[in-house]
């Protein structure tokens, strides 16, 4: 029988909506079990999300470091921001991913959007296999976003797909406050 805790890679992917909130929750969770979470945003920027103020108003051990520096699909992508400069936050939050997956100083590493990184060419697949392999032995990684590559999906343990069946942008209803953000 396998040991109490097996540390486990996991990956949340899918066209759907829910992948983001599907790791926050698992943070919550985690904190709540009393194990250190930090979560490394890439893409998001400086979004103010409905999930990011609430865990301002706690004492969790949640670490949140937002490193991208906005969208970069085009229709959502500020046009101010040279593409240059995601790249750049992108390898900041790389560099952030490798301390925080090799130093063991926490329980749970949620890389959130690390796949839209490698999608929008900032990153590389191979990227994801590094911090992978640099992996502590006693850290939980999740992994998040679109298009996880048949790779990663091979070493995960855990994968979910968050499949779109139906949203409401399909009607021109917007995102909302509190329900996408």
């Amino acid at each position: 029988m396998a040991p109490r805790r097996t540390p486990l890679v996991i990956v949340l992917t899918g066209d759907g909506k829910g992948k983001t909130t599907s790791a926050f929750g698992q943070a919550l969770r985690a904190a709540g079990a009393g194990l250190r979470v930090v979560i490394v945003q890439f893409i998001k920027g400086s979004w103010q999300t409905g999930e990011i103020r609430a865990l301002e108003r706690t004492d969790l051990p949640i670490l949140i470091e937002r490193t991208g520096r906005g969208f970069t699909i085009e229709k959502l992508r500020d046009p101010r921001i040279p593409m240059s400069d995601h790249a750049e936050a992108a390898r900041h939050g790389l560099a952030r991913a490798y301390e925080h997956v090799g130093s063991g100083d926490h329980d749970l590493v949620i890389l959130d959007e690390i796949f839209g990184a490698v999608s929008a060419g900032l990153i590389e697949e191979s990227d994801i296999h590094g911090l992978l392999d640099a992996r502590h032995p006693a850290v939980h990684v999740v992994l998040t976003g679109r298009g996880a590559p048949a790779s990663v999906i091979e070493r995960a343990d855990l994968v979910s797909e968050v499949r779109l069946l139906k949203h409401p942008y399909e009607r021109g209803v917007r995102a909302q406050l509190g329900i996408e953000f």
